[in-house]
């Protein structure tokens, strides 16, 4: 029963967040029209499998002997199996083309800070050269971040924040689905879910080594649950259990600004 309950809400759990964070919306929040984002959104689960087809460069690396390199040894020693793609590439691409590898990823996440968060809520009226010079700036403190990230903290943690990113990214569910399809639920009761939620599940990783699967006791049974699930739920109850409290004391809502020409 444990193993069941563990794999079928992980599955599903997982299934759920995955479409909820942002590089895999990319496709549809850069839709010029409501055409693209229904060709987008067909084309997100093979998408989705390509994820997928990450995993043979781990073979590919044990195919190229990268662990058996002696300038690698403690690299592998300290990191692991972590270190097997940047080592493949590493070995099979000349130093420059390396780097310029190790930087996209930099630059992809500078992009992202910049069209999606600077320009859209800090800076709307942010000139072409402004938001280049701004790329920069987040791609530099990004890469030196990383730096920071190899040399001073343990390497488990790079897979710890992968597991709480998943407990946290699908804790924004219902205000997504809330917001897309339903007026009932009050914004207010949303964020506190939410942040119920982030609490939470933030607690119960701490609690569980940041293993993914925590023991949910219910009357005296104890039933292995994916962390992000379990915690998704208390996010929807509360969200429900405030919203007619809110509209009950008449909190002012927030404005929705979305017209029907946004649809066409």
């Amino acid at each position: 029963m444990g193993n069941y309950s563990a794999y079928a809400t992980l599955a599903f759990g997982s299934a759920l967040a995955l479409f909820l964070y942002p590089h895999s919306v990319t496709g549809v929040l850069s839709a010029s029209n409501r055409r693209a984002i229904g060709r987008n959104s067909a084309f997100l689960p093979a998408y989705s499998f390509l994820l997928a087809r990450i995993a043979p460069l781990g073979f590919m690396a044990i195919a190229a002997g990268v662990d058996k390199v002696a300038e690698y040894a403690p690299l592998f020693k300290q990191y692991g199996p972590n270190f097997a793609v940047p080592a493949l590439i590493l070995t099979i691409f000349p130093s420059w083309f390396a780097g310029v590898a190790f930087a996209a990823i930099a630059i992809a996440a500078s992009n992202l800070w910049m069209r999606n968060i600077y320009r859209e809520f800090i800076r709307p009226d942010c000139t072409a050269l402004r938001v280049a010079q701004m790329a920069k700036i987040v791609s530099l403190i990004i890469k030196f971040g990383a730096l920071v990230f190899i040399l001073v903290l343990p390497a488990q943690y790079a897979i710890q924040l992968q597991l709480l990113g998943g407990v946290w990214i699908i804790q924004t569910l219902p205000a997504v689905i809330g917001g897309l399809y339903t007026r009932w639920f009050h914004d207010r009761a949303l964020v506190l879910g939410w942040l119920a939620g982030i609490l939470a599940g933030t607690a119960m990783a701490a609690s569980q080594g940041f293993r993914p699967i925590y023991p949910l006791r219910m009357a005296g049974w104890s039933i292995p649950t994916y962390a992000a699930f379990a915690f998704l739920i208390l996010n929807v109850i509360v969200v429900i259990a405030l919203t007619p409290i809110f509209n009950a004391i008449h909190a002012v809502r927030g404005v929705d600004e979305t017209r029907a020409e946004h649809y066409v």
